[in-house]
């Protein structure tokens, strides 16, 4: 799967506030849009701490927009870019959102389990801007910084199974001498 570069928050309102008088649609899929009727249910800022396999702490801020499609509503075109801007206005009123925070789309339906999708890129054709979605993808941070997962450079050992150790033979040094160190005892 190829990697797709996130966009900020900044970028996606900027993008919005160039085309106000368009029609906004998301497409999940490959020839795919959400519903026209669909409605922005909330704006959500998740700032996001965490600590990777190799020990480092990472921290970023993920503004999440949740898009709804009630299942009686049906309309012949999708909600403007102007209607979208002014629920970010509400949002913002009371949330200021992080310029910086990753942009993701939460999105579902019937044929299409919910998940948070990241902007694509945008496309402007006639009287629609169209926000084109693709799938977040794991990785591992450690690795994508050219480190490890604390085992090893190589990161070899990232998943692999853990190695059994052999077992050191204790000895007894609290015992009387007489006991340890006779010939054949293995003590010396």
């Amino acid at each position: 799967m190829k990697k797709t570069e996130a966009i900020n928050w900044k970028t996606f309102k900027d993008t919005l506030l160039k085309h106000p008088e368009l029609d906004l649609q998301f497409q999940y899929a490959e020839g795919k849009l959400v519903d026209t009727g669909y409605h922005i249910t909330e704006i959500k800022q998740a700032p996001i701490t965490s600590v990777d396999c190799g020990g480092v702490m990472n921290n970023w801020t993920e503004i999440i927009v949740q898009l709804w499609v009630p299942e009686t509503s049906r309309q012949e075109r999708s909600m403007t870019v102007s209607k979208a801007l002014s629920i970010v206005h509400i949002v913002e009123k009371m949330l200021p959102l992080e310029a910086d925070g990753i942009v993701k789309i939460e999105f579902g339906n019937s044929e299409f389990d919910t998940r948070q999708m990241l902007p694509n890129g945008f496309i402007t054709k006639g009287n629609s801007l169209t926000v084109d979605l693709c799938p977040d993808a794991v990785q591992c941070k450690a690795q994508a910084r050219g480190g490890s997962c604390g085992t090893d450079n190589e990161a070899t050992t990232c998943c692999a199974p853990v190695v059994e150790k052999p077992k050191a033979q204790l000895v007894n040094l609290a015992a009387p001498a007489e006991a340890c160190c006779t010939p054949g005892r293995g003590c010396c």
